[in-house]
Parts: C-alpha cells; structure tokens; sequence
C-alpha cells in the first residue's frame, strides 16, 4: 500500500515548487471571504436576504468559472424550519438554496463517479435564543467569518483552480449547503434529493472551520479510514506542504459530511479545530488567519485531485 500511495502522489500531487502557481492566493481568498463575512450579509441566516445575496454571490462564481449547473440557476431550494421569531422571522419555516456545480471528469469509464466537495455558507444571523449563539442574550451580526465563511471562500478558491486545470478522471460536485447551523438540513436535503445515482456519490469532502490555523499548523481531517488507503493518502500529502496534518481514521464530527457517511458514504471533514470566538458576534474578519487558511486550501485541492484520480476503486468502510 506505501508503494502504491508514493506512486499516486507522483502522479497527481503538485510538488511544493508548483503550488505558488496553483493560483490559490491571499489575494482571491481574501476577497471571497470579505464579501461573506461582511456587515450587509447581517450573518447569512437562511430566510434573509443577507443568506440569499451569499447564495447569489457563490452562484456568480461558479458560473465564472465555467461550471455546470444542475438546475437552471445552479440552486436547489428547501425549506428549514425555524423555532419562532427566530431572527425577526415570524414564519415556522423559510426557503433558502443549497447552491451547486460540477465538473465533468475526464476519463471515460470513471467520469461517471462523483466525488463531492462541500461547506456551508449559513451562520446565526443577528444571534439570539435559539440560533445557537454562545452569547442568546446578545442581539448582533454574528458574521460568521471562520465559521463557515472561511470554509465557503475555500471551496470557492479550490473550485476556482479545479475548473482550469480539469486534471479529474472522475466528476466533481462542488456545493455551498444552506441550513447548517440548523441541523445539516442543506445537505440532509441533498442526500435525499441527488441529482445523480446513488451508487455513483464515491466520496464527500467537506470544509467546516478553516480560518484558524494554529502556530503548530494542525490541519484536522476525519473520516480518513472511510476509503480504501485513506491514511496513507492522506498522510503522504502531507510532504512538502508546511503543515501538520492530524489524520484520524473516524472521528466523522457533526458537519454536513455527517449527512453522507450515514448514507454509508466515505468521507472527509477538514478543519483547523476550536476557537475562542466560535458562536459569538466576535467571529469576524480580523480573526482569520488568511495565510494559514490558503496553506490548507492547497493541501485539500491536492488531496480532491488525489482522490478524484484514484486509481482503485473507493468504497465505504464503516468507523467505530
């Protein structure tokens, strides 16, 4: 198994010489997380129009970059259930959008496998009792900056490179779920509603977390033993590319990949662990740690390309 991971990354991994060229820059996260985080999006939560101007936003970037479109818009719309007055809502339930893409892949036997990469643009709104803020009794913008605008800006920056390269064998679905914060609605939603077979979904990638990279550069990624060689994959991309990857066999956590590994589907979650502001008005834009943030969208876009050239099949195994 070592022999045949080595002879993978050859094949597929960028060496650290050609990563300045990738295109993932300080320059395009930062702009994609600015817009995000900012005031006027008044924390994203889903039934305003702040949730909806961070859906119309991620939809103009991938359109940009030459995607293909599920639906007409690139949205998938459902509804989330709120508890009452819940953000000024009044309404039990609003309409809100997952937003997706995909890219074909380039081989003609596996292109017919899909691999999802995935993180959520919601946030708590304006907080209050009952969204889950750490402070209930303190009406304001929860941005949402590190949780999960830095996870959206990553994928939209790795969506970004993926398109130009097209270097995957197997298809690609890039998605921003909506309903997060309220239980994995989005991505419970996709799941039950998949534009392709079921059997066709080989593995979910999922970016929740991404904008606090620690001074040891702890990388966290769960569900590695989910996939045949995933620990060593994994693992081995870790050469070269200035962090230090925490690789844990199970250890799925509570994010929207969450909703795929229950359909005994492999997965990945990729984060950079707790923080002080988490849940908190406090979560904005001076907190991130941009750089740290690009150094980890490098490492995931490596290890998307890895898995989507897999050359053996990908199938579910199941963690304790």
């Amino acid at each position: 198994m070592r022999i045949f991971v080595s002879i993978l990354l050859l094949a597929v991994a960028p060496t650290g010489s050609c990563l300045a060229q990738e295109g993932i820059t300080a320059e395009q996260y930062d702009k994609y997380i600015r817009f995000l985080a900012a005031d006027k999006l008044e924390g994203r939560f889903p039934g305003t129009k702040g949730n909806d101007k961070a859906a119309a936003y991620i939809r103009k970037q991938f359109k940009e970059y030459g995607l293909n479109r599920w639906h007409t818009n690139f949205y998938q719309p459902f509804y989330v259930k709120l508890k009452k007055q819940t953000n000024s809502i009044t309404r039990d339930s609003v309409l809100t959008n997952n937003v997706i893409a995909y890219l074909p892949g380039n081989d003609p036997l596996l292109k017919d496998e899909y691999i999802v990469l995935g993180a959520h643009y919601d946030h708590l709104g304006w907080g209050g009792k009952g969204t889950g803020s750490k402070k209930p009794d303190t009406l304001a913008i929860h941005n949402g900056a590190i949780d999960n605008a830095s996870g959206t800006a990553a994928l939209l920056c790795i969506a970004r490179e993926v398109s130009k390269k097209k270097l995957n064998k197997r298809s690609i679905i890039f998605i921003a779920f909506s309903g997060e914060e309220e239980g994995l609605v989005g991505s419970k939603f996709f799941t039950n509603h998949l534009p392709v077979p079921d059997t066709a979904i080989k593995l979910m990638s999922n970016i929740d977390i991404l904008g606090c990279l620690n001074a040891e550069k702890q990388l966290y990624m769960g569900g590695a033993g989910t996939f045949p060689g995933g620990m060593e994959l994994l693992k081995g991309l870790g050469n070269g590319s200035g962090l230090n990857p925490i690789v844990i066999a199970g250890g799925v956590g509570g994010s929207d990949h969450v909703s795929f590994y229950k359909r005994n589907k492999s997965v990945l979650g990729f984060h950079t662990g707790g923080y002080p502001q988490y849940h908190t008005p406090e979560d904005d834009i001076e907190f991130v740690n941009t750089a740290g943030a690009v150094q980890s969208c490098q490492y995931i876009y490596k290890a998307l390309l890895a898995i989507a050239n897999y050359n053996q099949p990908i199938y579910f195994i199941k963690q304790d």
